[in-house]
């Protein structure tokens, strides 16, 4: 059992909150079930099941989303974030805040395989941000193991795409190319280590990465952003035989050239997630400060101010990136026990 110090919300938190998709409770959308939404948190160890004795009460952990059944082909794979028992809690499945109970609260059970230790000198804010890190790293891991050198284009300045070229840049990439329309956000990206930054209201992508690639296109492009215009632009500014990453959700069917994809020999993966313990990888980098996350926590709230902090993050106020909520009730209720 987890004492909840801090969340971040998610955008897929907004969907589920206010469409039910992509989460599956029981079969159906998590509507009038007693669910409890939120994935990216992380707290303090206040209880262990019996036998445990990889953590310790008292411990500092972040949280990945998924745990999955364990015995499915794809768990074996390391592919729990596909486990081929998606929402069957009685085979073993749970994925926090989409099949089961999440972290907008103040306790949550979870299984060890999804917990990560805090070092003592990470914020609590910071460790919220462990799983989007890892969603990232869970995409390039997807792309074919990045060498050194290689080129990335990350389309979208969302958390995860921030992340990415954190990452990206953190794993030895070369250029680190970031496009989107938010000058604020791009300004971020440069900080965590774009080497270019494109708004493409002002420049055209494709030629700019083409050209910045002598003429061939880029090895990986992660497309954070889900829409038609990007995913098409990924499509065209990739090299052959290279390959995308399509980390975003689109709300709406969308065309893409297919023919160019074949044509080139391009290659196209879907991530949910972040599998093959990727957090682990991620909090790694952080910890020996490969870059700084917290460049996208903009905002803080308490949990008695989660409707505000939701507000926040849906109508992107003040330009809201990552927005933090924090469970300073159950941290005070801990202090006054010890």
């Amino acid at each position: 059992m987890v004492r909840i110090d801090a969340v971040a919300i998610c955008a897929t938190d907004l969907e589920i909150i206010h469409s039910g998709s992509p989460a599956r409770i029981q079969g159906g959308l998590p509507f009038n079930k007693n669910f409890t939404p939120g994935h990216e948190y992380m707290g303090t160890v206040a209880a262990l099941g019996p036998d445990v004795d990889e953590f310790e009460i008292g411990q500092r952990v972040t949280v990945e989303i998924h745990a999955g059944c364990g015995q499915c082909k794809r768990c074996r794979q390391g592919m729990y974030t596909s486990c081929l028992n998606y929402g069957r809690p009685e085979k073993g499945h749970r994925a926090n805040g989409f099949t089961t109970d999440g972290g907008f609260a103040e306790y949550a059970v979870n299984h060890i395989n999804t917990l990560v230790q805090v070092p003592d000198a990470m914020s609590d804010a910071e460790a919220t941000l462990v799983v989007t890190a890892g969603t990232s790293m869970y995409g390039l891991t997807e792309l074919g193991g990045l060498v050194a050198g290689e080129s990335v284009v990350v389309t979208g300045p969302g958390p995860i795409g921030l992340l990415g070229v954190a990452v990206a840049k953190a794993l030895g990439a070369n250029p680190v190319i970031l496009t989107g329309t938010r000058e604020r956000r791009l300004t971020i990206g440069k900080e965590l280590g774009a080497d270019r930054v494109i708004n493409v209201t002002e420049e055209d992508p494709v030629e700019i990465v083409r050209r910045l690639t002598g003429g061939i296109g880029a090895d990986y492009v992660l497309e954070c952003a889900g829409t038609e215009a990007t995913v098409n632009q990924a499509i065209h500014m990739t090299n052959r035989g290279g390959r995308i990453c399509l980390a975003a959700f689109p709300h709406e069917a969308v065309m893409t050239d297919i023919a160019h994809l074949v044509r080139n020999n391009i290659y196209v993966f879907g991530i949910r997630g972040e599998g093959r313990s990727a957090t682990h990888r991620a909090m790694e980098l952080m910890a020996l400060k490969r870059f700084d996350a917290t460049k996208i926590h903009t905002h803080t709230f308490s949990l008695a101010d989660l409707p505000t902090a939701l507000r926040y993050a849906r109508e992107r106020v003040e330009d809201a990136i990552k927005v933090v909520v924090t469970n300073r009730s159950a941290n005070a209720i801990a202090s006054a026990a010890e």
